[in-house]
């Protein structure tokens, strides 16, 4: 049997359980098929590069699956029906990642890190101060303003 990533994109409005839901029914259409996933990764509620079918976020969930040709193909119509999934990508593949995928891997770090903007380099006073004389040969505003 050949293996494949298959990633799916759920509506934003769609509660989790519903997204979990819809990973489930897609488990069940490979199981029928004589396949089996291996791995199911939800990546979450994550913006949209660009909008689709007025959606600027979506539920991105992927399925590692070692299945036959045909039950993928049986999946990916199953889907077009759903009006649920935005979009989806199956993608055959040599071998499965081990461990968590590189998305996990980045929300895992990110949460490490604390989260985004948080970085010790950087002031987050908000107020940037007086920025001092800047040397320039034009007059300040006030002295234009006068003038004319």
């Amino acid at each position: 049997m050949a293996l494949y990533e298959h990633v799916f994109l759920a509506r934003q409005d769609l509660a989790q359980a519903q997204v979990d839901a819809l990973a489930e029914m897609a488990t069940k259409i490979v199981q029928d098929g004589q396949g089996r996933v291996v791995k199911n990764e939800n990546w979450g509620l994550r913006s949209l590069a660009y909008r689709i079918a007025k959606n600027r976020k979506a539920h991105y969930v992927m399925l590692e699956i070692d299945a036959p040709t045909g039950v993928v193909a049986e999946l990916e119509r199953q889907l077009k029906i759903n009006e649920d999934v935005i979009r989806y990508m199956t993608v055959r593949v040599d071998g499965h990642e081990a461990g968590p995928s590189a998305m996990m891997r980045r929300s895992e770090r990110d949460r490490e890190r604390g989260g985004r903007g948080e970085r010790g380099d950087r002031d987050r006073g908000g107020d940037r101060g007086d920025r001092g004389d800047r040397g320039g040969d034009r007059p300040r505003r006030d002295d234009r303003e006068m003038a004319a």
